[in-house]
């Protein structure tokens, strides 16, 4: 039987207004002492707001380009003053040399060379309608194909704003652009998005994986047992990493596979060279992981750690978006990532048959950002067992 007390709340059976909102004081009091989960309910959305708001943009500008110079001609200089003053395309190199070129497009330090041949200015005096050289790297096909197109625009404007060239037939094109897409004729979307899930996929699951080793040990209380062996706090954190360093490999292995048999994408480099590479990648998102475990009350918050550290790398990395077309401030962000060096190595690697030595920058950052990682991580567990 249900009654009812002087201040209007319900005993027995009945929902009493009073007790829902002790429980819903309660929860709030709970809510603001997890200082982590409210902070990345708060910091989540906003994070989310500026990254699409102002980092992600679909068409690119201000791409890394070099140009080679066979002839130091004034249609030449004029070209390349156009492209200099265009926002499609930032000169960083000016080259003489072919090697030189492939070099640049390889190692991802350009992802344009434009060519100007031998003899270009005779031959446009003449009204013969050389060729303009253009030699595109194409495992992002949304980064290349919309400055391929504003390209022919650009630099028509340039000769015709030079009065030194006068065309006999005014009708007649001036000159034809030749486009080589390299590492990526067909402009296939696949080419470029399967070596990128590869460092994704990983990245997603080792976080998650050890974020969740070590606030499980503690919450169960099977760490306490582990101390009183005779181990010591490095050899735990190093033995409970070891399983999953190999676990990661076979999933890369399984990525590669599904890569190279449903997909058709190629390994044109030494495939050590991308093992080499896909276990440093590894040890350094293990690395990162732990350092969550070590700071995370539990594993709810650890999981939120993880989620919050994976929203950034995907985003700002060049997996979805175009790196180059991103805002300097989100560059900078994305180079502090794993995920970004690891994607330039794997897609070089796979789709350019680039070697370690011309990819030394980006491998040499992922060493770098391994090393600060274990050296975090080996702190905070430290601190933590104390």
């Amino acid at each position: 039987m249900t009654t009812t007390t002087a201040n209007g709340n319900h005993n027995g059976n009945g929902i009493s207004f009073g007790r829902f909102w002790a429980m819903t004081i309660k929860e709030f009091i709970q809510m603001t002492r997890d200082r982590i989960t409210l902070a990345t309910m708060v910091a989540l959305p906003i994070m989310q707001l500026f990254l699409f708001g102002f980092a992600i943009n679909t068409t690119p500008h201000n791409l890394p380009t070099a140009v080679l110079m066979r002839e130091n001609t004034d249609v030449g200089r004029s070209i390349l003053a156009a492209l200099e003053n265009t926002d499609f395309f930032q000169i960083r190199y000016v080259v003489t040399r072919a090697e030189d070129m492939d070099s640049l497009l390889e190692s991802g330090k350009a992802l344009f060379v434009v060519e100007i041949p031998n003899g270009f200015e005779r031959s446009l005096r003449r009204g013969d309608t050389p060729s303009l050289l253009v030699a595109a790297d194409a495992t992002d096909p949304v980064a290349s194909n919309s400055a391929l197109g504003a390209l022919s625009g650009i630099v028509t404007s340039a000769l015709a704003n030079d009065r030194q060239v006068e065309f006999a037939e005014p009708t007649k094109p001036a000159f034809s652009i030749v486009q080589h897409r390299r590492y990526n004729p067909a402009g296939s979307s696949t080419l470029n998005i399967v070596p990128g899930l590869l460092g994704t996929i990983l990245t997603m699951t080792l976080l998650i994986f050890t974020a969740l080793s070590v606030t499980r040990e503690i919450e169960r209380g099977t760490m306490e047992n582990l101390l009183s062996m005779p181990i010591k706090p490095l050899e735990i954190m190093l033995g409970k990493i070891a399983p999953y360093v190999l676990i990661g490999l076979v999933q890369s292995l399984l990525i590669i596979a599904a890569g190279l048999l449903v997909f058709g994408i190629p390994i044109l480099g030494n495939p050590a060279s991308l093992a080499a590479a896909t276990t440093l990648f590894v040890i350094t998102n293990l690395s990162i992981g732990y350092t969550f475990s070590t700071i995370a009350a539990n594993q709810l918050q650890a999981m939120q750690m993880a989620m919050m550290f994976f929203l950034p790398n995907i985003l700002l990395s060049g997996f979805m978006f175009p790196f180059a077309g991103m805002p300097k401030w989100a560059q900078w962000i994305g180079e502090a990532l794993p995920l970004t060096h690891y994607i330039r190595i794997v897609r070089a690697i796979m789709l350019k048959g680039a070697s370690i030595e011309i990819l030394a920058d980006d491998t040499i950052a992922l060493a770098c950002l391994m090393a600060v990682a274990m050296l975090i991580a080996v702190r905070r567990f430290r601190r933590t067992l104390d």
